[in-house]
């Protein structure tokens, strides 16, 4: 099976890029509705009293800035993946279409590394957020992903391999 061009396993997976990138705008507005929800809900605060947040077994009084937290960080998280998606979906229509080395490539293999970066260092900014806000988390630890950070080193040095093919291409174009 071929991999690059029509028919190809790019195309296929492309196909379920362009899934996936329609499920994560469903779940960002999921989270809108979720959001407006909670904020209509907080006016009304009895609405609010059958949700127990507790902290070492204590009941938070107000678990409206806990609860649209844990929606903020969730937004930016989907918002993350869903700009990483749509970097893939765009690489992988520039592979489908034959043309694996792009100048195009290039910007969008770094966009996606610094996003995946970005969501690592969130989720550590979280874990802290919420050590900081709820005292039952005290005990937790952080837990350092090798594997996300080696994920994003191996982004990074795509991204140089699609420049060097993306020049290697120029200088070819040029050559009579």
């Amino acid at each position: 099976m071929r991999a690059l061009g029509p028919g190809s396993v790019s195309s296929f997976l492309k196909i379920i890029l362009d899934v996936v990138y329609a499920a994560l705008w469903v779940g960002v507005g999921g989270v809108a509705i979720l959001t407006v929800l909670l904020l209509l809900l907080s006016f009304n605060p009895e609405f609010l009293q059958n949700i127990n947040i507790s902290t070492e077994g204590a009941p938070i009084d107000n678990p409206v800035p806990v609860l649209a937290g844990g929606l903020f960080a969730g937004a930016l998280y989907l918002a993350g993946i869903l700009v990483i998606t749509g970097c893939l979906r765009r690489i992988f229509t520039s592979l489908t279409a034959g043309d694996p080395f792009h100048p195009d490539n290039v910007k969008l293999l770094r966009l996606a590394g610094v996003m995946l970066a970005g969501l690592e260092l969130g989720r550590y900014l979280v874990w802290a957020v919420t050590r900081w806000v709820l005292s039952e988390a005290q005990d937790s630890e952080p837990n350092f992903s090798l594997t996300a950070w080696f994920s994003v080193l191996v982004v990074f040095v795509l991204a140089e391999i699609f420049r060097e093919g993306a020049r290697l291409r120029r200088e070819a174009e040029l050559t009579i």
